[in-house]
């Protein structure tokens, strides 16, 4: 559970002479904050603190099946235990539903995405849809699926009820230096195909407001796990789209309990509130990070 030296070789690296700082830490409500979610809180801060930056906090709260209001005080109370600062107000995306709908009429007058009405389960029975990994993942939408690139698109005002794709540019590499992990590429219809942007049950889907966020809020590093690496390709054409600069990214090693599986949720006894009652200090947590 320690912090490796790698970490901190690259808060060496960041440069004074950009654009001033802003970083975000952006926790989910969807249970107790643990080990994991507290190490990379403690990159995003230290990275935040190395070069007199600014942090926000994001409060994540889309996923109404999961959400809890108790979390979001926890989540909260747990950060300022540990020792983080970050700008008051905190930004709730459960807030922000207007600006994530006015990129989406956006990407849409640009003919950039599309509806799509097949099931999840219509694309892991495709051929050739694999599904990439990971949480935030989704299986790679077959080609054939699509509708015509020239294909007249449904008003949006009516259709906030059925799931919308962003149509990738076939062929096309992205890439982008990652702080921790070097050079990253993927290509697009081949590593990840076309994913969603805007769910069926009226509400953005994580790739979408991730990026509509991180742009809008002037983020110019993202920090967070090694998880969401192949998520950031799909983050960076949404940020490109919609005429933002992109964020710089720093994508922490997965904290791994004594099985060699990476922390959860569910790990509650890994989890700060565990932890506190057991009288672990919080300098003693810090200290593993920052050995």
């Amino acid at each position: 559970m320690e912090l490796s030296g790698t970490l901190h070789s690259h808060l060496s690296t960041l440069n004074l002479s950009s654009p001033p700082y802003i970083g975000r830490l952006a926790p989910s409500p969807t249970g107790y904050l643990h080990l994991g979610h507290a190490r990379t809180f403690y990159v995003a801060a230290e990275r935040a603190r190395v070069v007199g930056g600014r942090l926000l906090l994001r409060n994540d709260d889309l996923d109404a099946t999961r959400f809890r209001l108790d979390f979001v005080e926890a989540m909260k109370e747990d950060l300022r235990w540990l020792g983080f600062a970050w700008e008051e107000p905190m930004t709730s995306q459960s807030q922000r539903l207007p600006l994530y709908r006015a990129s989406l009429a956006q990407l849409h007058a640009a003919g950039l995405i599309f509806p799509c009405h097949r099931s999840r389960r219509d694309v892991l029975d495709a051929v050739s849809a694999p599904h990439e990994g990971g949480d935030n993942d989704e299986p790679v939408y077959p080609a054939h699926f699509r509708p015509p690139a020239d294909a007249p698109l449904p008003p949006l005002d009516a259709s906030f009820n059925c799931n919308w794709r962003f149509r990738v540019p076939d062929g096309e590499t992205i890439a982008f230096m990652d702080a921790l992990f070097g050079p990253q590429r993927a290509v697009a219809g081949r590593d990840f195909g076309d994913f969603l942007v805007w769910r069926k049950d009226d509400v953005p889907s994580y790739q979408f407001s991730c990026a509509v966020d991180d742009a809008l809020m002037g983020i110019t590093e993202v920090v967070r796990g090694a998880d969401l690496i192949r998520s950031t390709f799909r983050q960076l054409l949404l940020i490109r789209a919609l005429g933002h600069a992109a964020p710089s990214y720093c994508h922490c090693p997965l904290m791994l309990d004594d099985k060699g599986e990476r922390l959860a949720k569910r790990h509650d006894a890994l989890s700060l509130r565990t932890l506190r009652s057991q009288g672990v200090t919080p300098a003693e947590i810090i200290a593993k990070f920052s050995a």
